[in-house]
């Protein structure tokens, strides 16, 4: 009866233990005091800002324009049903118009990079005056998105993917046996939410891995279901 007991209670204290970390994981993908979308939100979802490249024997990257344009078709058609599922009035800009806003993308990039170095990378890389919080802003950057879109908020996908071609291959081989070692190609992305009247981040998430294929339809929508993990629900 003991023993039964004591299982029974380490079941509990694991399982509590696990939600809390999970729980604690999750609240580090969300801005202060955010918790959930309004039921009554409207969403402009970005054309996911996507390129693939090839890496030369010598490690150049070299874009490639068809595999990008099979990437972005596989990526947005996942988009359309993904944010079909929300629960929300959504709207996928089209790219002519996205075009208007090529600086506010360019900007959320290089925003998206800071925020996986310094917040989720964090450690050594940690911001001291950002006390481990999601506490990026946009400030006023997204009032003409939100002014165009007539959106409360605005989802923001960033990819670069690369993928080592014949050349690298056969020099990682060669190099290899010298004990050298070199990388092939690597898959990096970001996912912002972002309030458009006040430019705060409110999530984030990203993934950053060797593996993964955008060129394949399966694959790219199972990297749009990894960065999209965690996204808040309306309320």
């Amino acid at each position: 009866m003991r023993t039964t007991l004591r299982t029974l209670l380490a079941s509990v204290f694991f399982c509590a233990a696990t939600m809390s970390a999970m729980a604690a994981d999750n609240s580090k993908n969300l801005a202060p005091g955010f918790v959930a979308l309004p039921s009554a939100a409207k969403l402009v979802v970005m054309p996911v800002d996507v390129e693939l490249y090839s890496l030369s024997a010598g490690g150049v990257a070299e874009p490639k324009a068809d595999w990008t344009a099979s990437a972005q078709s596989h990526m947005k058609a996942e988009l359309v049903r993904r944010t079909q599922s929300i629960g929300l009035s959504t709207q996928l800009m089209d790219d002519k118009d996205a075009d208007e806003f090529a600086e506010p993308m360019a900007l959320h990039a290089a925003v998206a990079r800071s925020i996986a170095l310094h917040h989720a990378t964090g450690g050594a890389w940690s911001l001291p005056t950002k006390a481990g919080k999601l506490d990026w802003s946009f400030d006023d950057a997204m009032r003409d998105l939100k002014a165009k879109s007539g959106a409360d908020y605005g989802l923001f996908i960033w990819v670069r993917d690369s993928y080592a071609s014949a050349e690298r291959k056969l020099a990682m081989v060669g190099l290899a046996l010298l004990g050298v070692g070199i990388g092939g190609g690597v898959q990096v992305g970001y996912a912002s939410l972002v309030d458009l009247n006040s430019g705060q981040v409110l999530w984030f998430n990203q993934l950053a891995r060797g593996t993964g294929d955008l060129r394949e339809a399966k694959e790219a929508a199972e990297s749009i279901d990894v960065l999209l993990t965690g996204f808040p629900k309306p309320r």
